[in-house]
């Protein structure tokens, strides 16, 4: 019997049988048939196995300001500013954007469209190429592993909001009980270029020599007073019970964001998602106002055309837009899987594209416009204060905010903004997680509260292992995960899978089928080459750029991880790496039959009952041909391209 099913497909189904429970379900979804749908094996109505109607967002601005809100993040304010100023400035913006039309886009409204095509999370959404399931748990490990340590930031942004909500700023002066002998508040060191002078009072009754010994007050709180770091990572050393609880404070914040689903997380973002955009209005106003901003923003986007010859300009911009864009976490499935079925996907992909990159692009000038002002202070190049990642966020910036007047103000705002970024980014990760661990049980453990106790457990469990990064030697512990467990390599890895799989195994022309009938047009072909060709090449490539020039991880330029640390790094990188191939394998050799039939059948997608939404015609046809007297019957259809 041949019938039109969905998207092209030349498969050959023999349906699994249904049970009597999996029949009623199917009749109360319009379903209508006992064991069938064609082209692939049929699973409950929420794409994930069975249970009640997946939730979805209450407005369609719920999902684009969730997006906003997780892929917009941290890494825009502290880290895009930096290598753009690091790479040539604004000749950056030509490898950045190329990487955007070619990596950035085409993953990013790959993984939207197929969470909302699949109805289900990172794992279930693999049910379109069940053999590569592997791709969702490897995106599981990773998301997990964020959750855990990004955290971290949070809890040091909000001790340090707390710490600004004092007359003085505690990280503006060196008469603190954690300061040494070689705090010096003040660093004019426009009159040490000359080498004859290192003995002459320049500051108070502090030498030239003295300033090349000494150590900024914030550098001292940092290090100090918030980290109290020790030796090394074989010295865990006591837990700082104030940044524990500021740990704490913080998973409490997250639990209530994400314990009552899209419904409650979809109102929260617009507020986490937005303010962030004022504040950053608010501090460019005052920046641009303080001496030494032109300077400082020239050296943002003055461009240097030579750095274009330098691989490694390149590599920084593929790598930071799989960064941004926060792409192989499955949390972007996670959110695509709430849309309605007919969302436009497509358009949605390419605005927040524009969203996050022209954020990054503005917070230059909101960070290089205070660091100019602080190199024109201090008498020294902007070279020597531009820093990025957590340097930028605990060092460069207080230090900017301790010489403005009524610092405590700007301290806060900025503080608070950090807490709001990494926040939304927090508890949609979060979300994206507990979605997929959800999908695995959608009707076996149903419970009334099941996602409180599901989320509940998540938070816990990552708070018992982020005890370990509020010791003294947490930073280390906290390099390890930043630098191994979601590093580059993990993310541009799993890219790469996701292209093959969707391109190769699944189809390109296939998947673009599927998205027309979910938008109502065919995507521009561009979307198809990328990711056929053009997306994996460029994942691979910078994927062994950075395995060829693998570096050991220090701390500070100067602490050498020992070797059994490096072992653990690697191993919380391969937990999720070997994910793809070791679930490959081991479902290939469960499987019965020759190679090609084990192939055949592995590769065949598991179909939702909402797919059968746009087979309605065929549905009618097919119930009336299903057997009444025996719901277990096995059915064959044959469906063709």
């Amino acid at each position: 019997m041949e019938k039109q099913a969905l998207p092209a497909s030349s498969c050959s189904l023999v349906m699994l049988e249904e049970t009597k429970k999996n029949h009623h379900l199917l009749m109360s979804n319009g379903a209508g048939f006992s064991s069938a749908a064609t082209n692939g094996s049929l699973m409950g109505s929420n794409g994930a196995g069975g249970g009640a109607e997946r939730e979805t967002w209450t407005r369609q601005m719920d999902f684009i300001m969730s997006c906003v809100g997780f892929a917009v993040g941290l890494g825009n304010v502290w880290r895009f500013p930096y290598l753009c100023y690091k790479n040539g400035g604004g000749v950056f913006l030509i490898p950045y954007l190329l990487f955007i039309f070619v990596g950035g886009i085409p993953i990013f409204f790959l993984e939207i469209a197929l969470g909302q095509f699949m109805k289900a999370g990172s794992i279930n959404v693999w049910n379109i190429a069940p053999l590569f399931k592997g791709l969702g748990y490897a995106s599981m490990v990773i998301v997990f592993f964020c959750n855990t340590y990004y955290i971290m930031v949070l809890a040091w942004g909000f001790y340090y909001l707390i710490k600004s909500f004092n007359s003085t700023l505690p990280w503006s002066s060196c008469d603190n009980p954690w300061n040494t002998p070689s705090c010096i508040e003040i660093f004019h060191q426009q009159g040490c270029n000359n080498s004859s002078l290192a003995n002459v009072s320049i500051s108070g009754n502090h030498t030239c020599a003295d300033l090349v010994d000494g150590r900024s007050p914030i550098i001292e709180f940092w290090e100090n007073k918030v980290l109290n770091i020790s030796s090394g990572l074989d010295e865990p050393g006591q837990m700082n019970w104030e940044l524990m609880l500021c740990l704490m404070a913080v998973w409490v914040l997250v639990y209530f964001c994400v314990w009552k689903g899209v419904k409650s997380t979809g109102k929260i973002v617009y507020f986490t998602a937005t303010f962030p955009y004022v504040v950053l209005i608010i501090l460019l106003v005052r920046g641009v106002t303080l001496p030494g901003a032109y300077d400082g923003i020239m050296y943002y986007i003055k461009p240097d055309w030579s750095k274009l010859e330098e691989a490694q300009v390149w590599i920084d911009a593929g790598t930071q837009i799989f960064f941004s864009y926060a792409i192989g976490l499955g949390a972007l499935t996670a959110l695509g899987s709430y849309n309605r079925f007919n969302n436009d996907c497509y358009k949605d992909a390419f605005v927040l594209a524009l969203i996050n990159s022209g954020t990054s692009f503005f917070a230059g000038f909101v960070v290089f416009s205070i660091l100019g002002f602080m190199a024109a202070e201090q008498g020294v190049d902007i070279s020597q204060v531009a820093e990025s990642g957590p340097g930028l966020a605990f060092i460069a910036y207080p230090k900017a905010v301790s010489l403005m007047p009524v610092a405590p103000l700007w301290a806060a705002l900025f503080f608070f903004m950090l807490l709001l970024l990494g926040l939304d980014s927090q508890f949609v990760g979060v979300e994206g997680f507990v979605t997929g661990i959800l999908d695995l049980f959608p009707g076996k453990y149903y419970h009334r509260y099941r996602r409180e106790i599901a989320v509940a457990i998540c938070c816990l469990l990552c708070f018992i292992i982020d005890l370990s990064m509020v010791t003294q030697g947490g930073m280390y512990v906290f390099q390890l995960f930043d630098y191994y467990s979601a590093s580059g390599m993990t993310l541009l890895w799993q890219a790469f899978w996701e292209c093959i799989v969707v391109a190769w195994v699944y189809g390109a022309d296939r998947f673009m089928d599927d998205v027309a009938r979910m938008i109502g047009y065919r995507p521009f072909p561009w979307m198809k080459w990328c990711w056929s060709f053009i997306t994996p090449c460029v994942c691979m490539g910078i994927f062994l750029f950075h395995l060829v020039n693998y570096k050991p991880l220090t701390y500070n330029n100067m602490y050498v991880y020992p070797w059994w640390g490096e072992v653990i790094g690697w191993c919380l990188a391969l937990s999720s790496m070997l994910c793809i191939p070791v679930s490959l394998l081991y479902k290939l050799f469960r499987a019965k039959g020759t190679f090609r039939e084990r192939w055949a059948h592995l590769t065949c997608p598991v179909w939702g009952a909402h797919h059968l939404e746009y087979m309605a015609p065929d549905i009618k046809s097919l119930t009336s041909l299903s057997p009444s007297t025996d719901d277990n019957k096995v059915i064959i259809f044959e469906s063709v391209m």
